[in-house]
C-alpha cells in the first residue's frame, strides 16, 4: 500500500493520529522507529533549523528539498506544511505538483497572506475567503494522484474570530478539500466548537507547545472527534535544549563526560542513520572491500 493510500485509510478511521513534528530527515526516522504512523514536516521547524523564525521567509524549493529528504528517510506518510502555497493560485498549482514529486502524501495550505507567519504570533492577516477559494481549487485540479491529500488551513480565528473561521472552512470542504484545520482555537471550548460544526470531515489541531491553543490529552481531542492531531516543534525543542546542554558542558569542563549518559552512543547513531545497510550495499558492488 502506497504511503497516500495509508493515510486516508488513517484519516478514515475513528481513532486520533499522532503525527510528531520533523524537520529533517533524521528527525523524521526517529519519529517512523518510535513507533508513530505518520510525520509532520513542520514548516517553523525547517525555517528554524536554518536559523531563521516562522514568517515565511524559506522558499518553496527550500522546503521542498527538505521534503524529498524526509520522504526518503522513512516508509510511513509525510504530512507537509505548504504555508499559503508560496503566491497566488498560480503558485499553489506548481506547489501542489512539486510536493506530489517530491513522495509527500498531504499538505496543508493557508489563508494567510504571502509572507506568512507562525499561525500562534500575534499579527496575523487573511486573504479575501473569495481568493483562498480558487487557491484550493487550484490545489485539487494541480494534484495528478487522487490519493494525495489537500488539507484546507484557515487562520481567520485571530483575525476576524471563530465564526468567520468556519466559515471558511465550511466553504473550502464544500469545494473538495479531503480535511480541515482551523488554526489557533484560543479555548477547549472554542476546540469543542470546531469539532461539532465540521464533524463531516476530517479535522486536524495543532497541539503546539506554548501557543494560543490549549494542550489536550489526546484522548480528550479523539472524543471531540479529531481525527489528526500535529506536535510541531516538540521534537526540535528537545534537541535545542539538548545542544544546548551539551555545548555548555564542553565550554565549561573542556569535555562532554557530564552529558554522557544522555547521547545515544556510537553504534545506536550509526544503527539510526542506517549504516549496516549501506555497508551491505558497499559489500554487494564494491567487490574490493569485501
Amino acid at each position: 500500500m502506497s504511503a497516500r493510500k495509508k493515510l486516508r485509510e488513517l484519516f478514515a478511521r475513528k481513532k486520533l493520529l499522532l503525527a510528531p513534528g520533523c524537520f529533517d530527515g533524521l528527525s523524521a526516522r526517529l519519529a517512523e522507529q518510535a513507533g508513530f504512523e505518520a510525520v509532520y514536516l513542520s514548516g517553523g521547524a525547517v525555517a528554524r533549523s536554518a536559523a531563521l523564525p516562522d514568517l515565511g521567509l524559506m522558499t518553496m524549493s527550500e522546503v521542498i528539498e527538505r521534503a524529498r529528504q524526509v520522504t526518503c528517510a522513512v516508509k510511513i506518510p509525510v504530512i507537509a506544511d505548504a504555508d499559503t502555497g508560496y503566491g497566488n493560485a498560480l503558485s499553489v498549482v506548481r506547489t501542489v505538483r512539486e510536493f506530489e514529486r517530491a513522495g509527500v502524501a498531504a499538505i496543508h495550505i493557508e489563508d494567510q497572506v504571502t509572507p506568512k507567519r507562525c499561525g500562534h504570533l500575534d499579527g496575523k492577516e487573511v486573504i479575501p475567503q473569495a481568493e483562498m477559494e480558487d487557491k484550493i481549487r487550484a490545489a485539487l485540479d494541480a494534484r495528478s494522484d487522487p490519493d494525495f491529500i489537500v488539507i484546507a488551513r484557515t487562520d481567520a480565528r485571530a483575525v476576524h474570530g471563530v465564526e468567520d473561521a468556519l466559515a471558511r472552512a465550511r466553504a473550502f470542504v464544500k469545494l473538495g478539500a479531503d480535511a480541515a484545520f482551523v488554526e489557533a482555537a484560543e479555548s477547549e471550548a472554542e476546540l469543542e466548537k470546531i469539532a461539532r460544526e465540521l464533524k463531516d470531515v476530517p479535522l486536524i489541531v495543532n497541539m503546539t507547545r506554548g501557543g494560543k491553543t490549549p494542550l489536550l490529552p489526546a484522548k480528550r481531542l479523539e472524543a471531540m472527534g479529531y481525527r489528526v492531531a500535529i506536535y510541531p516543534s516538540d521534537t526540535q525543542r528537545a534537541a535545542m535544549k539538548a545542544m544546548q546542554e551539551t555545548l555548555a558542558a564542553l565550554k565549561r569542563d573542556g569535555s562532554t563526560d557530564a552529558m554522557d549518559a544522555k547521547m545515544v552512543s556510537f553504534k545506536e547513531r550509526d544503527r539510526i542513520a542506517g549504516l549496516e545497510e549501506w555497508e551491505k550495499i558497499e559489500k554487494d558492488y564494491l567487490p574490493r572491500r569485501r
